[in-house]
């Protein structure tokens, strides 16, 4: 799996770097899309692919106890599906929006055990999995710089708030798994790429976000949630959209 995953960011990194370079060929058959800028409102699919990880601190309690000796978080891959809604303010600026905006991930943090439980499965070394489905509304400011034939270079900025519909803070019977709250909000940023095809515009974005809220619903009776304090989400997504 580690294999695969490495894999697919070395094709995402080849994929920015060819696509300036596929897209100077169309220089050749003119100028596509000439009138695309200039609408008051472009709308968009966006397929996407992320990274992500927790971004942790640990509770004081982890140097009072020996139970969990390490904690770790690991990196996992997911989807991203969206719907984009984008407003002219000017030649260089837009403001973005995406109203239906679907995220999946599956995150994971990896405890060394001391004394593991094995009877109900655990190990010296156990993962603690913890499945995400969120609905995002994310509100971005577009800086764009000046179009070269069919190409443009643009980036973004803004803020974001998320909605974990899998997210477990409620849930009774927990004592296997990390509780994580609903909601949370944080910011990104990123770069991007234009290419003006005949028919429609093509866009390849890096972007990489911040979650500020404290994500962890500690409760101080389960060992695997105890000896962690504050989680923040952490996710690098590229994306293509097609407008």
């Amino acid at each position: 799996m580690q294999h695969l995953l490495r894999y697919k960011i070395k094709y995402i990194i080849l994929g920015l770097i060819l696509c300036p370079i596929f897209s100077m060929a169309q220089l050749r058959d003119g100028i596509n899309q000439q009138d695309h800028d200039d609408k008051p409102y472009h709308f968009g699919i966006n397929l996407g692919l992320n990274r992500s990880h927790f971004s942790f601190t640990h509770h004081p309690i982890f140097m009072l106890r020996d139970s969990v000796m390490v904690v770790e978080s690991i990196n996992s891959t997911g989807l991203n599906l969206a719907w984009l809604v984008n407003k002219r303010l000017g030649d260089h600026f837009d403001l973005r929006t995406y109203p239906l905006n679907l995220t999946f991930t599956e995150k994971a943090f990896e405890y060394k055990l001391k004394y593991p439980d094995t009877p109900i499965g655990e190990d010296s070394i156990t993962i603690k999995k913890v499945q995400s489905i969120s609905l995002s509304l994310p509100i971005q400011i577009k800086f764009s710089s000046d179009r070269i034939g069919n190409f443009k270079v643009y980036m973004l900025g803004g803020i974001k708030a998320e909605y974990d519909m899998a997210a477990n803070a409620g849930a009774r019977k927990a004592e296997n798994l990390i509780k994580l709250n609903k909601l949370d909000y944080g910011v990104e940023a990123g770069l991007g790429f234009h290419f003006y095809y005949p028919y429609f515009v093509l866009s390849a974005e890096l972007k990489t976000g911040w979650g500020l809220g404290n994500l962890h619903s500690r409760d101080q009776d389960l060992k695997f949630s105890n000896v962690i304090d504050k989680i923040n989400s952490r996710t690098i997504t590229f994306s293509l959209t097609v407008e």
